[in-house]
């Protein structure tokens, strides 16, 4: 519980500090009408919202009472430095296939490999949610944002 309060506090100063360094961005009076402020402006309104979602979790967990704890269950956890370096060497093939594969592709084979091994099991939801993700949001930064993304070997 109190590592929760110690992150939902470091991301409202995360929030505090980003919004600061966005209000420093000039605005040019040609160009974009939303400016160049409006992309950090949107992460930081995800954060605010992620700290509030992180809020409510604490409050609920607060109602909740605690699970009974069996002694004979608890075993202890493995370390967690071969997933860490797993994460980053997945991280690392994913950058180094970025340019060639492009952002549907990669991004959608990353993102797939991570939830395969953090949401074991539930395959169609893993690829379901891997592809639509990498879609969604090549649509949305291409399209509505206008940022040119890697195209690949997909035509479009």
């Amino acid at each position: 519980m109190l590592t929760d309060k110690i992150i939902f506090v470091a991301t409202l100063v995360l929030a505090a500090v980003y919004f600061y360094a966005t209000s420093q961005i000039p605005s040019l009076e040609i160009g974009d009408p939303l400016g160049p402020k409006a992309f950090p402006r949107l992460l930081g309104i995800g954060l605010l919202i992620t700290a509030g979602v992180l809020l409510f979790e604490i409050l609920r967990a607060r109602k909740a009472p605690p699970p009974p704890v069996d002694p004979a269950a608890e075993k202890e956890d493995p370390p967690h430095w071969p997933l860490l370096g797993s994460v980053v060497a997945w991280t690392a093939v994913y950058f180094a296939v970025f340019t060639t594969l492009g952002f549907i592709i990669s991004t959608s084979l990353y993102l797939l490999g991570m939830t395969m091994w953090f949401h074991r099991g539930h395959w169609k939801m893993n690829v379901l949610t891997s592809v639509l993700f990498s879609a969604g949001s090549y649509y949305m930064f291409t399209q509505l944002l206008g940022v040119t993304l890697a195209q690949g070997v997909l035509p479009f």
